[in-house]
């Protein structure tokens, strides 16, 4: 009985800790980015167009599943934006949603068969959707008159990039790091 509450403690520990390593990953990869679009003179596009803050969800959630995707995806946004201002706060409950989306939906695929590169596909699916549904409730049922459906294929297609890298980068570090698993099932 000791023994199975502290292998809870445990995991619990990890999972924490995973969320915090993930987010701070998260943070910073978005603050290297912002900083090459400062120094390029291309600002926010750089991070628009490369997607940083993505990877770190989509690799938290498939190394240690839905619940730490989900946190990492939601928190890795509100983080940055108390630190940097960067989501604005225009974009920042879209990019939450769309990113615990990617969290929740990659740790879910975790635990199936799916070829990898599938489950990458399919979480930044699920996550566009999700985005582009959040715009479509902002627009209709809250009349939010700043953003235009337009919005939503400016965002797909801005991020056709990061996207790509996504696919060779996720299953990758996935990959290399797939051992970690084990410590949080």
């Amino acid at each position: 009985m000791e023994n199975t509450i502290s292998l809870r403690k445990n995991k619990i520990f990890l999972r924490l800790a995973a969320v915090a390593l993930s987010v701070t990953a998260s943070v910073i990869f978005v603050q290297l980015f912002h900083y090459a679009g400062m120094i390029s003179g291309l600002d926010a596009a750089v991070g628009a167009a490369l997607l940083p803050m993505h990877i770190p969800v989509l690799i938290s959630g498939f190394l240690c599943g839905p619940a730490v995707g989900f946190a990492v995806g939601s928190l890795s946004p509100v983080i940055s934006f108390l630190i940097s201002g960067m989501p604005t706060s225009a974009l920042l409950p879209f990019m939450v949603i769309e990113l615990a989306v990617y969290g929740l939906v990659s740790g879910a695929l975790s635990k199936t068969k799916l070829p990898l590169f599938a489950s990458v596909l399919t979480a930044q699916t699920a996550g566009r959707i999700a985005r582009a549904m959040a715009v479509v409730f902002a627009i209709y049922i809250i009349g939010n008159e700043s953003l235009t459906l337009a919005s939503i294929k400016t965002f797909i297609l801005s991020g056709i990039f990061g996207i790509v890298i996504q696919w060779v980068a996720v299953p990758l570090a996935v990959e290399k790091m797939k051992g970690l698993r084990k410590y949080y099932e």
